[in-house]
């Protein structure tokens, strides 16, 4: 995710920029077409091209919105997960076995079945992280052609994805077994797995006497918690923007930029022979505003593709997995994700 105040010209360039380039020689080919030839009888009234830009400013205006609630809500969902899994921690630390006086188990025995609730839990975390990043056949990554390879040049060179991320499987080797590792293979929702161990260990635990009634009841309403955070996480992930508001604001931009040049040409060229290439810049800015403004929408419309504009999902897991390693007094503690180049991941 961008967490620089400004975005730099570099970087608007970097998002954007390349769109220079066509519309400056679609710019040019009408001007020529006025300057040289006998085009300039036709003409497309300024006040009708108004108001098609209008429109199109608030078609696209509406994208954008429903986008940015996409992301804000994504945004909320991780956030009622760090409080969830901070709630997690502490009542796995003091819940479990604080009354127990049966010397069959000892402290060290405690302390590791401790241990694995808060290890099953972080891999939970990046479990789903690594299921919200798979890419869904509306996304940029799965795009034929440039737009495609954009996408995924920008997952592997922001370090967002799983790309050249060995993240997950060293944290998987370090949190889990062997065992629980090859059996959540066979699963195709290998996060709602784990939380249902989570569930059979409270279980246990109860017929242990390592916790009461009300203690299991508390704990379980909490797993059901995440049940509801990735239930809503993947409702928008796998639930697109609706096509006629992702796709349809596309095709009314392109076919106000194709008319723009028309009538600005036109007015401009009231003033003169001279006036016809003055045009250029303007028709360029105008329709640079309009494509920068779609853009916005379109890249914050699926906020866990793994692009820089997305939830920054392991700077999440990681702070969640400090806090919880510090909670139950672990000595080998990762140090929190740093922000590169302005993108905090």
């Amino acid at each position: 995710m961008l967490v620089k105040k400004n975005v730099t010209f570099k970087g608007l360039m970097r998002f954007a920029g390349h769109h220079l380039v066509w519309l400056t020689l679609w710019a040019v080919i009408v001007a020529s077409l006025y300057y040289f030839t006998d085009f300039g009888e036709f003409t497309i009234p300024w006040v009708p091209l108004s108001v098609i830009g209008t429109a199109v400013a608030f078609y696209v205006g509406f994208k954008n919105n429903q986008a940015y609630d996409r992301l804000w809500e994504a945004r909320k969902i991780w956030g009622a997960i760090v409080n969830s899994s901070r709630s997690w921690s502490t009542m796995v630390k003091n819940f479990v076995g604080d009354n127990f006086t049966d010397e069959s188990i000892s402290k060290e025995e405690l302390l590791q079945i401790k241990r694995s609730l808060i290890f099953r839990h972080i891999a939970w975390l990046y479990t789903l992280r690594s299921q919200l990043l798979l890419s869904t056949q509306w996304e940029h990554a799965s795009l034929r052609g440039t737009f495609g390879k954009f996408a995924r040049l920008q997952q592997s060179k922001n370090g967002v994805g799983l790309f050249n991320d060995q993240f997950e499987h060293f944290k998987m080797e370090r949190y889990l077994s062997n065992d629980e590792i090859e059996d959540l293979k066979r699963f195709d929702n290998p996060a709602t797995q784990l939380i249902d161990k989570q569930t059979e260990a409270l279980s246990t635990l109860r017929q242990q006497n390592l916790i009461n009634d009300f203690r299991q009841v508390t704990m379980q309403n909490t797993l059901n918690d995440f049940y509801n955070h990735q239930g809503m996480a993947e409702r928008i992930k796998k639930f697109p923007l609706p096509r006629q508001y992702g796709n349809i604001t596309f095709i009314f931009v392109c076919v106000f930029i194709f008319m723009l040049p028309f009538g600005i040409v036109s007015e401009f060229s009231k003033i003169g022979d001279w006036g016809i290439w003055l045009s250029i810049p303007f028709v360029v800015i105008v329709g640079w505003m309009f494509v920068c403004m779609e853009l916005v929408g379109d890249y914050s419309e699926n906020p866990f593709e793994g692009l820089p504009n997305d939830v920054p999902m392991l700077s999440i897991c990681r702070t969640i997995e400090i806090d919880l390693l510090q909670m139950i007094g672990e000595q080998d503690i990762p140090k929190p994700i740093q922000v590169q180049r302005g993108i905090l991941m």
